[in-house]
């Protein structure tokens, strides 16, 4: 058994402009014209959504997919299951080639805006998703409850769809995701049009899958969850990845920065700290100065001694995760 769960090699995706309405007229003018090359030139038009990008997914792991909004994170992810026919490379998921409905049995998928018919209740709708997965009977109907007790909305159990919150909705896709018992979880914002409460609920429910053995692809714009939840990330920018790696290590290769609180700062003394590279700030009758590296608050702090000034405080701080989306994805 592969711990290799899910493998993207090249994957790309290019849409074709359509034909708008508004452009017949104008088509139909330059065919006429013999103007032929300029006619298609109207229609011809394409837009690199994904652009060779490669990434894997290990067993067990908790897997965060990060991008600015167009960056190609949904398109990836409707490209792995299935959803559009990639233009270019490869994926495999359980070592078998997608599109698979053998692999796919073995997924959860919640896309980003789930559609739950409105007639149906989510009783109704997480036992049809369950159906269509190949689960019936009592077993069904136990594991439907159980689901929909996990994402917090046994109160709406048998309340139309139509009657429900955006962030019930969301509860409600994400019990058909896991309704069927999935060896992997392919979650397209999962968190979106959830209150604090939620998010945290949901944050739980994506550790308690890892703890209990599934494996977690995600997609989010929200930052501060991915840092929570991740083992890995894999970040985009205009279809393209600019960082993957294990977290962790990620963020601990950052630039060591450190801010100092300094009380009976002189104009010399701030001449001396601005040539070190130092940002300053006044903080009430203190200045406080952010710094790169360690050389520089060594130095920062020795030639405020000598002028005679007093260290209030010193707080290393760490790179965070917005921090290094900031700097390589925007």
């Amino acid at each position: 058994m592969t711990d290799v769960v899910l493998q993207v090699d090249g994957l790309a995706k290019t849409f074709q402009k359509p034909v708008l309405e508004s452009d017949w007229p104008s088509f139909l003018r330059l065919l006429a014209r013999g103007s032929f090359e300029e006619a298609f030139g109207l229609v011809g038009k394409s837009v690199a959504a994904v652009k060779g990008i490669s990434f894997e997914v290990a067993r067990g792991e908790i897997f965060g997919f990060l991008g600015p909004n167009g960056a190609g994170k949904t398109t990836t992810l409707k490209m792995l299951t299935g959803l559009i026919a990639a233009t270019k490379g490869s994926a495999t998921i359980f070592g078998v080639p997608i599109p698979s409905p053998h692999a796919m049995a073995k997924v959860g998928f919640l896309p980003e805006n789930p559609y739950i018919y409105p007639y149906l209740t989510p009783r109704e709708f997480v036992t049809l998703c369950g159906r269509l997965s190949g689960m019936k009977g009592r077993t069904l109907g136990a594991r439907v409850e159980a689901v929909i007790a996990r994402v917090g909305i046994t109160e709406a159990i048998d309340r139309q769809a139509r009657a429900l919150s955006k962030g019930m909705l969301q509860r409600c896709g994400l019990a058909a995701a896991l309704v069927h018992d999935p060896e992997l979880l392919i979650l397209d914002e999962p968190m979106s049009g959830l209150d604090p409460v939620g998010r945290k609920e949901v944050r739980d429910l994506i550790l308690d899958e890892k703890r209990s053995g599934r494996t977690i692809c995600f997609s989010s714009h929200i930052l501060t969850d991915v840092e929570l939840l991740c083992d890995r990330v894999c970040i985009l920018r205009k279809g393209e990845v600019v960082v993957s790696g294990v977290l962790r290590n990620l963020l601990d290769g950052g630039s060591r920065r450190s801010e100092l609180h300094i009380s009976g700062v002189t104009d010399a003394l701030k001449q001396e700290l601005a040539k070190l590279g130092a940002t300053m700030r006044p903080i009430g009758t203190s200045l406080a100065l952010d710094l790169e590296g360690e050389d520089a608050v060594r130095d920062a702090l020795a030639c405020s001694l000598a002028a005679g000034a007093t260290i209030e405080s010193m707080t290393p701080k760490r790179e965070t995760l917005e921090d290094l989306f900031v700097r390589r994805a925007l």
